[in-house]
């Protein structure tokens, strides 16, 4: 299995710290509102990568926080009269809500920044202690950034080129630093903000040092990959190892894996251009699962552009997997138990070119790929005549690869109005009276509702348009 390396930038086996165990860090968001669509490509991505290396036979400690505690969050506080721990706290259950339509598992642990203070404060002063971070006048710590050695191993950047303040929270004090480029590991609290006492002052952890400190508690010292998106290359992750490898004298993670950015009708999504859109919004015009095929329909390094086009294009392919299954399912049902005489070299020659795609950086778009050549042949070489073993394999093999993506093969039962299930009824009572007018005319009166029926040997079927 190969998966490409931001610190090598290259593609390179999986060889794990301990055999048959994955340690997993996937930074997760920050809860100050509804997660946006550019959120949710990462925890998608993330949850498939996880998946298949379940699918492999790993055991995997899946861990991913929610940052509980920043600026954003402490501002929305401010704008609405309450305490910062209830935007989080709201924020966090409506994050689960939308992780759960858009089918992402659970993390194995999902901590919470506000939680880890007596573990951060401790990293702060291993660091003090080796001199790599110092107090300044005003209670702030800043990291040494230039006593780091290898600083800029993982962005590629060459110390002497950074600028300070890049992506990086302005505090108090700044001027108090000893060189441009050393970052905030505590900051001492404003007015009106949460705070935790420390020695150096009353204050809060920088964004940095969170997911150092979470990923040592829940994984070790040493993790196996670490992930997220490209924006937290530099300098989320670069301080992440900066932190980590000073405190504890060994390397971070063996893997970093990024992915690319979404952008919307080609453009870089900002409120500002009216393009910016949350997962919650997504679930009123599309059911989430469209949302996350669409999300897997290129690989996840390749910049992929959000558009009204290609969701209806997600959707429409998603449908016709989820129709082959239902016709599957229906045939299952009817075949004979007899002897299975069909050829399944086909069927798995389609699972080995699934799981090399999977095994080649994990490349969802030639999988899905597989997984359609697999809904061609199971359309043209399972039949009524067809024994009911060979249904059944080539149904569960289609099911157990959607699984791995996350992709839920039965269809959602959707209820009709009792209005719509009149004129259903009118419709069909009107062919039994062979008034194919009206029958006609009850039909495309549907249509221009969205209800769109299909007559079949087992009935008439309904779609929405």
């Amino acid at each position: 299995m190969k998966i490409y390396n931001t610190l090598s930038k290259q593609k390179e086996e999986l060889k794990t710290i301990e055999p048959g165990k994955v340690r997993m860090y996937v930074c997760g968001p920050t809860v100050y509102n509804y997660i946006h669509i550019g959120n949710a490509r990462p925890m998608i991505v993330f949850d498939t990568v996880r998946r298949y290396l379940e699918y492999k036979g790993y055991e995997v400690n899946y861990v991913s926080n929610f940052t509980d505690v920043d600026d954003k969050i402490i501002k929305t506080a401010i704008e609405e009269g309450c305490d910062a721990s209830e935007i989080s706290t709201r924020f966090i259950a409506e994050c689960k809500k939308d992780m759960e339509g858009m089918n992402v598992r659970p993390a194995t642990t999902h901590p919470l920044a506000t939680q880890e203070i007596p573990e951060m404060l401790e990293m702060v002063q291993t660091l003090i202690d080796k001199g790599y971070a110092y107090p300044s006048a005003d209670g702030t710590v800043y990291f040494r950034t230039r006593k780091f050695a290898p600083y800029g191993k993982l962005s590629h950047k060459k110390i002497d080129d950074l600028q300070a303040g890049h992506r990086e929270i302005k505090v108090t004090g700044s001027s108090t630093k000893e060189d441009d480029i050393d970052f905030v590991l505590w900051k001492p609290k404003k007015e009106g903000e949460p705070a935790w006492t420390s020695p150096w002052c009353e204050g809060r952890p920088g964004w940095h040092l969170e997911c150092s400190v979470m990923a040592k508690k829940y994984l070790g010292e040493e993790i196996d990959i670490h992930a997220g998106g490209e924006d937290l290359i530099f300098p989320h992750h670069e301080n992440e190892i900066a932190q980590s490898e000073a405190a504890n004298g060994k390397e971070f993670s063996r893997y970093w894996m990024h992915n690319a950015f979404l952008n919307i009708d080609n453009k870089k999504m900002s409120k500002s251009l009216g393009n910016f859109f949350t997962v919650r919004e997504i679930s009123e015009k599309y059911d989430l699962q469209v949302l996350r095929f669409f999300m897997l329909s290129a690989h996840y390094r390749s910049p992929l552009n959000f558009s009204a086009d290609l969701m209806e294009a997600s959707k429409n392919g998603l449908e016709r997997i989820l129709t082959a299954m239902e016709r599957l399912t229906e045939l299952e049902a009817k075949a004979a138990d007899k002897e299975l005489t069909e050829d399944l070299e086909p069927v798995n020659a389609l699972v080995k070119k699934y799981e090399e795609a999977m095994e080649d950086d994990f490349n969802t778009a030639d999988a899905i790929s597989a997984i359609f050549e697999l809904v061609k042949l199971a359309n043209t070489s399972v039949t009524e005549e067809s024994s009911k073993a060979y249904v059944t394999k080539v149904k569960n093999t289609i099911n157990k690869l959607c699984d791995v993506l996350g992709i839920i093969t039965e269809k959602k039962e959707e209820l009709l109005d009792s209005a719509i299930e009149e004129l259903i009824a009118k419709r069909q009572q009107a062919r039994k009276d062979k008034n194919f007018a009206l029958a006609d005319q009850i039909r495309d009166e549907l249509a221009a509702k969205g209800i769109l029926l299909k007559d079949t040997r087992e009935g008439v079927k309904w779609t929405r348009a």
